[in-house]
């Protein structure tokens, strides 16, 4: 045996998804399709999904000349105000992107392939908005993988039981604590049992919950380093220990309780016509403090089930 002959190299986000695990891209461009990167992630790294929000959306069209044409054929056909500008240029990477992901939605029969569009921020507090903007943006995107981001607000749960009910793929958003989670998963759930009773195909009704992680240790551990300098030896060493794992364990918490509520007998019936769980998204999982490593909250939260 040749011992300097090349070893084959394994990809690790490939290695992910033998774990149960999926990796979406948070990022989308228009560059990013038209040069055909966004297909070369799906064939070369396994990508399974992308996401994006209006911050994305914004430094994309701000900051590259990816748009400047199509802003200028949308001005030639008389549109002017610049939400509508913004919303048609979205939906127009929104769709280019669901058609480069749409054999991965085939592939694993609608449980990846996603991409997702997000309503407007303004209406995070306001149940009927959102639910009439998500039907429109959902009609006008008009691809069977496309997900409709939702916030996780108190107002967004009444939302998500009527957006779900009418069959409509959420990826439902800004998820920080537990308690908010599990009344996420049951607003799913009474979705699905009105599509159910409306006769709906429970499944190709897809949704996740995204649970942000690094978010939560960048608070906690501004307060932690405050009392550290007003505590004595011992509340340091203890306060020290926690430094970084809140995040974490809120996350294990969380999937703790999504196992819990996908093996109930509530669930068992909707699995029996073929309904799929709300897969936990572990977003935010680049690490703010630099003191991390940078995989610090990827390799701590792989488990089935689950996308990151």
């Amino acid at each position: 045996m040749n011992s300097l002959a090349p070893t084959r190299r394994t990809n690790p986000l490939r290695d992910l998804q033998t774990f149960g695990q999926s990796v979406w891209l948070d990022y989308i461009r228009r560059n990013l399709i038209t040069s055909g990167e966004l297909q070369r992630l799906v064939d070369e790294d396994g990508l399974q999904g992308v996401t994006s929000n209006p911050a994305i959306f914004e430094k994309a069209i701000t900051s590259s000349d990816d748009y400047t044409i199509a802003i200028g054929e949308l001005a030639r056909q008389g549109l002017s105000d610049p939400k509508a500008i913004f919303e048609a240029l979205a939906i127009l990477d929104i769709q280019a992107a669901a058609n480069v992901l749409r054999p991965v939605y085939q592939r694993t029969h609608f449980r990846d392939g996603f991409v997702s569009l997000e309503v407007s921020p303004q209406l995070a507090h306001d149940t009927a908005g959102t639910v009439e903007e998500a039907r429109r943006l959902w009609t006008r995107v008009s691809r069977p993988n496309a997900m409709i981001k939702v916030p996780a607000t108190v107002e967004g749960i009444g939302a998500i039981r009527e957006l779900i009910g009418d069959g409509i793929n959420l990826n439902v958003t800004l998820l920080f604590s537990t308690e908010m989670y599990e009344r996420v998963a049951d607003a799913y759930i009474t979705g699905l049992e009105t599509l159910a009773r409306r006769g709906g195909d429970l499944n190709r009704l897809a949704s996740v919950a995204s649970f942000f992680i690094s978010r939560i240790d960048a608070t906690i551990d501004a307060g932690l380093t405050s009392r550290m300098l007003q505590g004595g030896l011992a509340e340091r060493a203890a306060l020290e220990s926690v430094r970084g794992r809140v995040a974490i364990a809120n996350a294990r918490l969380a999937y703790e309780g999504y196992t819990r509520i996908y093996r109930s007998e509530r669930w068992r019936r909707l699995s029996e016509e073929g309904a799929q769980t709300q897969r936990l998204l572990w977003a935010s999982t680049s690490t703010k403090n630099p003191a991390y490593r940078d995989v610090a909250y990827v390799e701590e939260l792989i488990g089935p089930d689950t996308v990151n």
